[in-house]
């Protein structure tokens, strides 16, 4: 989609003035996620826009599965809705663009009746001067930054690109993740490089990285002190047969290190690729449990595999890169992996400015 690319302008409706029967209205209309919308006034709206340099009726995207034109000013709707601050906005426009990336696979992610949702990773300055957080807690509840502009996103994919519940988004169970998934590496409290360093951008830019997955699941170990025990704990719980990839061979997956099991890593000098060296090699499922079962012949895999020995693993991904670690949340030794969908591949972008120079500051999205 092009700069010059735009969209007609929205439209305005007479919607009811009290809030409660707003968001009765709203439902009615499918417009809502079922929790209490942000009614989006023009002046809402207006004043949400002021905080990107980019024309109201530019279009950044198309989102399926009606592959509708998704605009500035109807981002900036779904992002009054969800209850996002005016600076929000920037980071909700880099998230639409991010997964409108071919590897992502927007389409097959909505359409897919696994309970996969847009997760919205976010890094450098603009992940702090927008509010976005990386300690404690930070999948859950307590963060406005973190949930509306997770909620935008996924609103944007209901309104715009007409992802609801049982028609464009074919879920059979849906997940919480689909209500909201936004984060930040914590960046502060890692001993390793920044995620988006290793990607090859520098430190002071601000990237988003955005994929289909399913809500973080823990990993618990209070014991190990060593990198062989952490890490074979790490390695047994992410081999899960139940994950599609276990048997989508074009895919990779997120490893969350707490804080607390990062330093005992880094302080026995594991880099991020040792981990990821170990995850790759470690986390793997007996030919014998894995065939016959779960996706298996649902998808093409490689020859190799059927000329595994019955107690030879089965990978989770196809290389070590596949894996990406970061460092996530505050003090516990809880640690998680995020499962992807499989059938897609992660991506992560440069947070620009309309004219594509990269922003690193809020400042710079204010005309």
């Amino acid at each position: 989609m092009t700069a010059a690319a735009a969209a007609a302008p929205s439209s305005f409706v007479e919607v009811p003035d009290d809030l409660d029967q707003f968001n009765t209205w709203a439902m009615q209309q499918r417009w809502s996620d079922g929790l209490p919308l942000v009614p989006p006034t023009e002046k809402r709206v207006d004043a949400m826009l002021a905080h990107t340099d980019r024309d109201r009726d530019q279009v950044v995207a198309r989102i399926p599965p009606r592959w509708a034109e998704a605009s500035v000013e109807k981002i900036a709707v779904n992002a009054v809705m969800a209850g996002c601050e005016p600076q929000h906005l920037p980071i909700v426009i880099a998230a639409i663009v991010a997964l409108s990336h071919p590897t992502v696979n927007l389409y097959g992610l909505l359409a897919t009746t696994h309970p996969c949702s847009t997760m919205v990773m976010v890094n450098g300055p603009l992940a702090a001067q927008t509010g976005i957080h990386a300690g404690a807690g930070l999948f859950g509840p307590g963060f406005r930054a973190n949930a509306a502009i997770g909620r935008a996103v996924r609103l944007a994919l209901q309104n715009i690109g007409g992802a609801y519940p049982g028609e464009g988004d074919r879920s059979t169970l849906g997940g919480p993740a689909k209500f909201s998934f936004c984060f930040a590496e914590n960046e502060a409290e890692s001993p390793w490089a920044p995620y988006h360093v290793e990607r090859g951008f520098d430190r002071a830019d601000s990237t988003i990285t955005v994929v289909g997955a399913e809500a973080p699941q823990n990993i618990e170990d209070h014991v190990s002190l060593a990198p062989r025990e952490l890490l074979g704990t790490f390695a047994w719980t992410i081999a899960s047969i139940g994950a599609n990839n276990a048997y989508c061979r074009w895919s990779d997956l997120f490893v969350g290190i707490c804080p607390d099991h990062a330093r005992i890593l880094a302080g026995h000098h594991l880099t991020k690729r040792d981990v990821q060296e170990y995850i790759f090699h470690g986390a793997r499922i007996p030919y014998g449990r894995w065939k016959g079962r779960a996706l298996d012949g649902v998808n093409p895999r490689p020859a190799w595999i059927d000329a595994l020995d019955d107690d030879q693993g089965v990978p989770m991904v196809d290389d070590p890169a596949d894996v990406h670690v970061v460092v996530v949340g505050g003090p516990g030794l809880h640690s998680c992996w995020i499962p992807t969908f499989g059938v897609c591949r992660s991506h992560t972008a440069l947070i620009t400015r309309a004219g594509g120079g990269a922003a690193r500051s809020l400042q710079d999205f204010v005309r």
